[in-house]
Order: C-alpha cells, then sequence, then structure tokens
C-alpha cells in the first residue's frame, strides 16, 4: 500500500522548484519598495506578507507534484510529456515575475500568464494521466 520515498528524487523535485521560485522573487524584491506599492490595486489585493508563505507551500506542493510523476519511470512516454510540459510551466511562472516586477510590465505579464495558465492546465491533465 505505501511506496518507499526515494529521499534524492523528492528532495531534488522540490529543490528545483523551489530554484524557480527563487528566480522568480529575485525580480520581484526589486520592485517591491517603489513601483508595485504605486500601482492601483483592487480592494480585494492580499496583504503584502501572505505572498512568501503561500508562494512557498506552492513551489512545494508542486515539487511533490514532480516527484510522484518522476517516480512513476522516465521510460513512459507519458512521463516524459508530462515532465516536459511542467517544465515549460515551471519556467512560465519564473517568467512571468520578470516581465511584471523586472520589466515592470502588465501588459507582457498579461500576455505571458494566457500562456502560463495553458501550460498549467495541460500539466494538470498530463499529470493526471499518471497519477490521480
Amino acid at each position: 500500500m505505501f511506496q518507499k520515498v526515494n529521499s534524492f528524487k523528492l528532495l531534488a523535485s522540490v529543490l528545483l522548484c523551489q530554484l524557480a521560485g527563487a528566480v522568480g522573487s529575485a525580480f520581484t524584491a526589486s520592485s517591491l519598495e517603489n513601483w508595485y506599492l504605486l500601482l492601483e490595486k483592487p480592494a480585494f489585493n492580499p496583504p503584502s506578507w501572505i505572498f512568501f508563505p503561500v508562494w512557498i507551500v506552492l513551489y512545494t506542493l508542486m515539487g511533490i507534484s514532480l516527484y510522484i510523476v518522476w517516480e512513476k519511470g522516465l521510460q513512459q512516454r507519458e512521463v516524459k510529456i508530462g515532465l516536459l510540459i511542467f517544465g515549460i510551466q515551471l519556467g512560465l511562472n519564473s517568467l512571468w515575475s520578470f516581465l511584471f516586477f523586472g520589466l515592470k510590465s502588465p501588459y507582457y505579464a498579461f500576455v505571458e500568464i494566457i500562456f502560463l495558465w495553458l501550460a498549467i492546465f495541460l500539466t494538470i491533465v498530463q499529470f493526471r494521466k499518471i497519477s490521480k
């Protein structure tokens, strides 16, 4: 019933995702104190302090998902496709932060997030084929 956990793969998966988050946060940090504060935001915009813990949890869960699929075996075509799509969406996650915070371009970030949402959707569909 219980499968043995491959600690190396689990740690590598989580760290890879956290690294992608860290890359994105490097662009975010430089804009938080000035440019982002001046943006007009809706009333339902969450407080700034909530983003760090939420992103840590989110990227950790992404890493666990990556691990679960990776554990199914790289010899399987479905796994290879899933990991490729996952890698694309992980890259798009970091790219969004660069476009929005680094380039200070809500327009480019909006265009990019459409592709990010598509990649997330495709990742969910593909990962579900591998592990529900």
